[in-house]
């Protein structure tokens, strides 16, 4: 399929794990994306595997100066059609009560206020233009949460109203706004919440024993997902926060 012919999309958090997948999704599909990533690094080689559709661009998203840069580029390449809010941080699994206070303004900076700057800087180009999609990346974590990341969880939950929030204060400017909750999924993100390098055997276990389709989110289920839910197929959807689980939250 080519939905997305002609269309620009910003995603952030692309360098690697679901974003990796959603970009390489849209650009599939036809898409230029604006490849944003801290690691510029990682965003660079993407694009350069890709090829033309994917731009590449250093962003802290929870800077405003490198979200405006971001959203400048986009605009500069045509608009935004699509804003996928993606970029996301989790502290080291353990009671909340441990947690250092900089880790505590770290993933809320990140992960509420990331999502709150691209809203900000993008949402007045898509008014001018006349509409647009925005995705936010959250987490089944928002809905049934489990012991150990209590306040990535609680991230995850405000990303949540402000989607549904979003939805309807945007629905009159030809917005939609909706959301991704995925279960854990086997990548550098959840690795860095664990702690270690790999997986172990034991908690892929454990987690997979949760889930009634006994697997882990893969990112092309994301990818799958957010093309879906950008699409004009799913244009009579918004204010959804779209379990990607197998069907943990409801186990």
């Amino acid at each position: 399929m080519q939905r997305f012919v002609g269309k620009t999309v910003i995603v952030t958090g692309a360098a690697s794990g679901f974003g990796k997948a959603m970009t390489r999704r849209f650009c599939a599909e036809g898409a230029t994306v604006i490849a944003a990533d801290i690691n510029e690094a990682g965003a660079q080689a993407l694009a350069k595997d890709i090829g033309e559709a994917a731009v590449p661009i250093k962003a802290d998203v929870s800077q405003s100066d490198d979200i405006k840069a971001m959203v400048d580029l986009a605009v500069a390449r045509g608009g935004i059609d699509v804003l996928v809010n993606n970029a996301g941080f989790s502290h080291l699994s353990g009671p909340p009560w441990q947690l250092e206070e900089s880790e505590f303004e770290r993933v809320f900076a990140t992960n509420v206020k990331g999502v709150w700057l691209g809203v900000k800087h993008a949402v007045p180009h898509m008014i001018e233009a006349g509409g647009g999609v925005i995705l936010n990346t959250a987490s089944i974590g928002a809905i049934a949460p489990r012991p150990g990341v209590t306040v990535y969880n609680a991230t995850k939950g405000a990303v949540m109203t402000m989607t549904m929030g979003l939805a309807v204060e945007l629905a009159r400017h030809r917005i939609r706004v909706n959301a991704m909750n995925p279960v854990a999924a086997e990548t550098g993100f959840m690795r860095g919440a664990l702690g270690v390098d790999e997986l172990p055997d034991a908690n892929r276990e454990a987690i997979i024993r949760g889930i009634p389709l006994r697997r882990l989110t893969e990112p092309a289920d994301v990818a799958a997902s957010a093309a879906f839910l950008a699409s004009d197929e799913a244009s009579f959807l918004t204010g959804v926060c779209l379990p990607i689980d197998g069907g943990r939250s409801i186990s």
